[in-house]
């Protein structure tokens, strides 16, 4: 049923930053064998935002290929720790979200994980269904089996406490609240983000503390968004989005700057490490242009997500605009309210989505970011006339037909 312990350790090991401990790995994966049982494989997930992208496919993948050894993988929604909300990396408490809210989040992010994931040899909880059970006395117990001191270790709650910065009780509840989540469980392997490691340790204790084998730790690299400076986040409009259209997919990837192309063919397109090494070699000697390696990755991620035909007819509308300067295939065309026809560029921007607000706008018009058909115009405060289908374009890619109704 199950490949050989170093088989199934080279396919762990492969794209990983961190294996802990991976003595105790190896024995989990010797009884597995041994006993025939799979391991219970643990990812969680706070939906506190509805959409994935292919940063989140990094763990995502990782964790698809721990069923294709055979484990059981077990995709944790936390639908009752979102409502904390994860303070990683934080320097202020977040707003808090609704049961409601965490629960509508976890039922799109369930759908667009299974574009990954297999749906045979998967198990989907909600951590409601034991953490908001649990009475105060439970809490208090649960409390008691770590100290203020260990959890000021993490980076960011050391930082704002000596910063003076406040940080909320409920916010220091919360590698705790994710630690009984491998408890209640029972996990044998946990996958998270390199950000995440300080929360998969806790994980470890707690289990300990309740009498339960300790979880393995298995940590995956973060992904930078398309602006190559920030993690990818949809916050940040610097993502692509696992649901985005093979066009813009296709188009966010050739938008990479230079320097993210192998990262990108590494942990969004999942090349053999072998062929990305070739590749940066080529593109520091200058035998591999940088162009064709971003057609290759970009046409690999549409083809994950989409098809080979969706990747290649991506590619050919690619070049028909951006080479050859001409108009995609299908434009949508939206009607709006406008009085006598009329309506300033910014406002047009936000009332049909192409900006999420007026100051965004205004930057994007200023920076030669916005056509109007095929005309670039800087004048934020210009009026446009809507009597007839004026084509509006937006950065490299968005494309819209606008008219009065």
């Amino acid at each position: 049923m199950f490949p050989s312990v170093n088989e199934q350790m080279d396919v762990i090991r492969d794209g990983a930053i961190e294996v802990l401990p991976e003595d105790e790995l190896v024995r989990k994966i010797e009884n597995s064998i041994k006993n025939n049982k799979p391991l219970n494989i643990k990812l969680g997930a706070d939906p506190s935002r509805p959409d994935l992208h292919i940063g989140h496919a990094v763990v995502l993948h990782k964790l698809r290929q721990f069923q294709d050894l055979g484990h059981k993988a077990i995709l944790i929604i936390g639908d009752f720790t979102a409502m904390i909300g994860d303070p990683t990396g934080k320097s202020k408490t977040r707003p808090q979200l609704t049961l409601e809210e965490t629960r509508i989040n976890g039922q799109s992010y369930l759908e667009q994980a299974t574009i990954i994931l297999k749906r045979e040899n998967l198990e989907v909880v909600y951590n409601s269904d034991w953490l908001g059970k649990m009475s105060f006395s439970d809490v208090i117990q649960l409390a008691a089996r770590y100290t203020v001191a260990q959890l000021l270790e993490r980076d960011d709650f050391s930082k704002r406490f000596k910063s003076g910065i406040p940080i909320s009780v409920h916010e220091l509840l919360y590698p705790l609240a994710q630690a009984m989540d491998s408890a209640q469980i029972k996990a044998d392997v946990e996958l998270g983000g390199t950000d995440q490691k300080f929360n998969l340790i806790v994980g470890r204790e707690i289990q300990k503390a309740y009498g339960i084998e300790p979880q393995c730790i298995v940590t995956m690299p973060l992904l930078e968004g398309t602006d190559g400076v920030e993690k990818m986040s949809k916050s940040l409009d610097n993502y692509i989005a696992l649901t985005d259209s093979p066009r813009e997919m296709f188009g966010k990837v050739m938008s990479i700057p230079d320097t993210l192309i192998t990262r990108y063919m590494r942990y969004a397109a999942f090349f053999p490490e072998n062929q990305v090494i070739t590749v940066e070699k080529g593109l520091a000697d200058g035998t591999v242009h940088p162009r064709n390696a971003k057609v290759e990755t970009a046409m690999k991620i549409v083809e994950l997500y989409h098809s080979k035909q969706a990747a290649e007819a991506a590619f050919e509308e690619f070049e028909r605009i951006f080479k050859n300067k001409e108009l995609p295939d299908e434009i949508e065309e939206m009607q709006v309210e406008a009085d006598n026809a009329e309506m300033g560029l910014m406002d047009l921007l936000v009332a049909t989505g192409l900006a999420p607000s007026k100051k965004e706008a205004k930057r994007l018009i200023e920076q030669g970011g916005v056509l109007v058909d095929q005309n670039k115009i800087d004048d934020p405060f210009q009026k446009i006339q809507l009597n007839n289908k004026r084509l509006v374009k937006v950065g490299k890619r968005k494309f819209l037909y606008v008219v009065a109704k």
